[in-house]
């Protein structure tokens, strides 16, 4: 027998086996777009078996791997490979504030830009009240202060426009 026929049939390290399983989910997931065949390391052992021989050292070594992964399960018990339990406990915490907020996303290439040059120590309240404005409240879609002024999402830029200089030129 050669050394490489000795070495395929060895059965393989836990680090090689991490590596393994990583690759299959990883595969799994950019194929399928989740993980949909893998809840527990005997899911794996049909792959194992195809290139080791079945023993229970063999069984052991993949049981190690799967536990050394500490890989956080979804709600269907499937394993999660690209996400740490405390990256999956935030993303919880992030979905239930989106439904207490009535999140939504909202492409932003339907909106014009219009920017509001202004200066001074009086800009913190200008952007208060340009948010809490009744006047405005239909016209602006979103606001982003800057340095030097405000940059005004809308629908309807040339109302807008209109409306703030009737302002401007008071």
């Amino acid at each position: 027998m050669s050394e490489s026929t000795i070495t395929l049939r060895k059965n393989p390290s836990r680090k090689e086996c991490e590596n393994v399983i990583k690759k299959i989910l990883m595969t799994e997931v950019l194929e399928r777009g989740t993980n949909e065949h893998f809840k527990s390391a005997s899911d794996f052992m049909s792959y194992f078996q195809s290139l080791y021989p079945a023993s229970s050292s063999l069984t052991k070594q993949v049981q190690r791997a799967v536990k050394a992964l500490n890989m956080p399960k979804d709600e269907r018990g499937y394993f999660i490979i690209n996400k740490t339990e405390a990256q999956l406990n935030q993303d919880k915490e992030i979905a239930f504030l989106m439904s207490k907020c009535n999140a939504s996303l909202v492409p932003l290439e339907e909106y014009e830009t219009v920017f509001l040059k202004a200066s001074g120590q009086y800009l913190d309240y200008l952007f208060q009240l340009l948010c809490e404005s009744e006047t405005f409240a239909d016209k602006i879609i979103t606001m982003i202060k800057t340095s030097n002024g405000v940059i005004l999402y809308t629908n309807n830029k040339h109302q807008l426009e209109i409306m703030i200089n009737s302002l401007i030129n008071r």
